[in-house]
């Protein structure tokens, strides 16, 4: 290499109008033979290969694309497969047993599946339990020479590092951690010498897991892995690749024998800082993340050239290469499509494709001098200038109001004890309140009453009339089955943060700006591009009507401020805590506009919390301390009889149990019925004396439970818990089940909550 480089780390494989998932689900319906799924694949793979080529990068990754997902494909490669899904252990995994392992089969369940650090797309969980792996395929050679002859692409195989695989698989006790090691050394050496005897210039070696904690006894087993495997392949140039973070061991790292180290330069100034404190290594190549690949904005090239020159002063630019920060995989497509859009905000808008061109323009910028691109530049800096100059993102009054942050409510006005005490007698509930989570089934009738409303070819007053009949529905039901506390139901949501974005100001959603989720599951996150303030009562109506049915509670249901975040494409002008914030308050409005209306149970969901977690443990406490306070300044402002409800996903509860409890909700009910042991042995560690539902049954599983379940799940919980503050609930929504199976298993939940009152009055009876 002669001079300044571009690179690419991974491209989305779910194609610009989502082919690649339609391929998929027709397969899997039986309506595409295997042969032409993998013909059409091959056509997307391809190009997606070309559009890099033509963007004019010049280090291409190849085996980034995926039949589902790469952790899975890293797996399968090495023939590591669940023994249930009956794979002989010779050759390459059939399509249908990889397929199995994502989805589950009639015979056998399918993999755990978990989210990929900390983003939004999940991966499948390798299962090494008893697993004798071995090389049966090279995929990155495959994909290298497919490359190659189609389209005269020298292209860079992408593999997951060995220590990122192991650490993200389960199966195995930490004591055996170093035995898998010499297990898959062996393979990664011979996948990498294949490589090398086919005339490969470059392999990226993803290894994300050393931005987190690594002990020291870990990090001698990646310095052991690196030695093997750069003597098994002399010949080859081996990039390791870190991304989301900066490396926890910077000197150590770059010191490793490898001949690339690629870093992210996009998470605050660390990487920087560590690169012109303890310089850069003269033998090894620098490939800098420079363009942010987990957001969806246009970078800013005068400033993002202006960092590569500096890191340009450390290390030479024949040894440098400009890059994303990580796999494109997070971002759409291509923004080339998004009419609709206020042109202030569709004109910054960069997805997949336009990144690619903003590592080319930075490239070149470095390389030959900004008078090179000026053009770019100059309209660069003018779509930045009319973004940031506009009204969306100047709102004085939403501005003023998280300036004086301090003068808002953020606490209730008495103490858990004292509420509790008048909740009791506002509400009169029994021993051990039966509720659901809030959502109940969203029948196809009621996703196409809705898509039709969205297109105008349902009038408001027939789709109101229509929501308005299935929450009376719902209603009757409920007080059949004999809920204590009921819901409307959510008919008229789609999304639980999509819901909330479109009825707040500074929101805007993209017509085609799909993201993969996990699988064939796209996702279209919103965008908050301006200051958020509320502008109308968006969950009054429903819910008052509801309450209008019936004399039992209705509980009002709100998304909260932590996962609205979270589940966003985020602005980056101002920090994601001052953004927080401001959807904070406008919840609040929203809270108290509830309350006026005499909704006195109100549930702000936080599923997202947990997962907003920074990698590295030093950062915790600031965004915990942040995302608490965005959560109180939601939900505070409220009487003492208003009972405050919050719903989240299991989520290694003891890691961030103080802060859970400080978010002060009287109510919090807990996704946890495929974990329910390790939670129950989290509180036998940990007192917590608020009220809390530990979900006794999976609303995941299509079966009804049966009362004997749910009554040991309950005793097991009553066991460590307060039983006065104890809430019967299921462990999450039930939007994605069918009508007979949720009414049969609520049934089943009140008959085992019965039981469980029955025992409890024979104990005080001294029966």
């Amino acid at each position: 290499m002669t001079t300044l480089r571009s690179s690419n780390l991974g491209y989305p494989r779910i194609g610009e109008n989502r082919e690649w998932k339609k391929a998929l689900e027709a397969f899997w319906a039986g309506k595409l033979e295997e042969a032409e799924l993998l013909t059409q694949l091959k056509s997307i793979r391809l190009k997606h290969l070309q559009v890099q080529k033509e963007a004019g990068i010049d280090l291409i990754p190849v085996s980034d694309f995926s039949l589902y997902d790469h952790i899975l494909d890293t797996a399968t490669m090495f023939g590591v497969v669940p023994e249930r899904f009956g794979y002989s252990g010779h050759g390459p995994v059939p399509v249908s047993v990889y397929y199995a392992i994502a989805r589950g089969n009639k015979d056998a369940s399918a993999s755990e599946m978990t989210k990929w650090f900390n983003t939004n797309y999940h991966y499948i969980v390798p299962e090494l339990n008893g697993a004798s792996p071995k090389l049966v395929e090279n995929r990155p050679l495959n994909a290298y020479r497919e490359a190659k002859q189609e389209l005269g692409i020298e292209g860079k195989p992408v593999i997951v590092g060995p220590y990122t695989f192991l650490k993200l698989s389960k199966g195995y006790e930490p004591s055996q951690f170093a035995a898998l090691v010499d297990q898959f050394v062996p393979l990664y050496a011979q996948l990498l010498k294949e490589l090398e005897a086919e005339g490969v210039q470059w392999v990226q070696i993803d290894e994300p897991s050393l931005v987190t904690s690594v002990s020291k006894e870990e990090f001698e087993l990646v310095q052991s892995i690196y030695a093997q495997l750069n003597q098994a392949a002399p010949g080859l140039n081996l990039l390791l690749q870190t991304y989301f973070e900066s490396v926890e061991q910077y000197e150590a790292i770059v010191a490793l024998p490898v001949q690339g180290i690629g870093l992210d330069f996009t998470i605050g100034e660390r990487s920087l800082n560590q690169l012109e404190t303890a310089g850069f290594p003269a033998d090894k190549v620098l490939a800098a993340g420079i363009v942010d690949g987990r957001n969806i904005w246009r970078a800013d090239l005068r400033d993002k050239t202006a960092l590569v020159n500096r890191i340009a002063a450390v290390v030479p630019q024949e040894r440098l290469l400009v890059q994303p920060s990580c796999s494109l995989l997070h971002v759409p497509v291509s923004a080339k499509g998004e009419v609709g859009l206020a042109a202030e905000l569709s004109d910054a808008l960069a997805f997949a494709n336009e990144k690619l061109e903003e590592v080319v323009v930075i490239a070149r910028a470095v390389r030959e001098g900004e008078a090179a691109v000026q053009e770019q530049l100059d309209n660069n800096e003018a779509v930045l200038r009319t973004l940031n100059e506009s009204a969306s993102r100047n709102r004085k009054s939403v501005q003023d109001a998280v300036a004086e942050i301090g003068k808002q409510p953020s606490s209730r006005k008495s103490v858990f004890a004292s509420r509790q005490a008048a909740q009791k007698a506002r509400w009169n509930l029994p021993f051990l309140p039966t509720t659901t989570i809030g959502s109940f089934p969203q029948t196809a009738d009621v996703r196409a009453a809705r898509q039709q409303w969205r297109k105008g070819q349902l009038q408001d007053e027939p789709y109101k009339t229509f929501i308005r009949e299935h929450i009376a529905k719902w209603i009757k039901l409920q007080e059949e089955i004999g809920l204590d506390v009921l819901v409307h139901g959510e008919f008229e949501r789609t999304d639980m943060v999509e819901f909330f974005g479109e009825k707040l100001d500074g929101f805007a959603f993209t017509r085609n700006g799909w993201v993969q989720s996990y699988g064939s599951r796209c996702v279209k996150p919103p965008i908050i591009y301006g200051d958020v303030q509320f502008s109308q009562p968006m969950t009054v109506e429903e819910t008052v009507y509801a309450q209008s049915l019936t004399s039992k509670p209705v509980k009002g249901m709100l998304t909260g401020p932590i996962t609205i975040l979270n589940w966003s494409f985020v602005r980056s002008d101002i920090t994601r805590e001052q953004v927080s914030y401001q959807i904070a308050l406008a919840l609040a409005e929203e809270v108290k506009a509830l309350e006026n209306a005499g909704i006195e149970m109100i549930q702000v969901d936080e599923p997202a919390l947990r997962e907003g977690l920074p990698l590295k443990r030093a950062d915790w406490e600031h965004y915990l301390n942040w995302a608490v306070l965005a959560f109180r300044l939601s939900t505070s402002d409220v009487a003492d009889t208003t009972q405050i409800h919050t719903h989240m996903c299991y989520c290694e509860f003891h890691d961030i149990i103080d802060s859970i409890r400080a978010l002060d909700a009287d109510v919090i009910s807990i996704e946890t019925s495929r974990s329910h042991g390790e939670l129950i042995h989290s509180f036998e560690e940990h007192t917590y004396e608020l009220g809390i539902g530990l979900g006794v049954y999976d609303i995941h599983s299509p079966r009804v439970p049966a009362v004997a379940e749910m009554t040991n799940m309950i005793g097991r919980a009553l066991k460590v818990l307060d039983p006065e503050l104890f809430w019967i609930n299921p462990d999450c929504g039930l939007k994605t089940r069918g009508i007979d199976e949720t009414v049969a298993s609520l049934r089943t939940m009140i008959e085992a909550t019965e039981i469980v009152r029955s025992q409890f009055e024979h104990a005080k009876a001294g029966v």
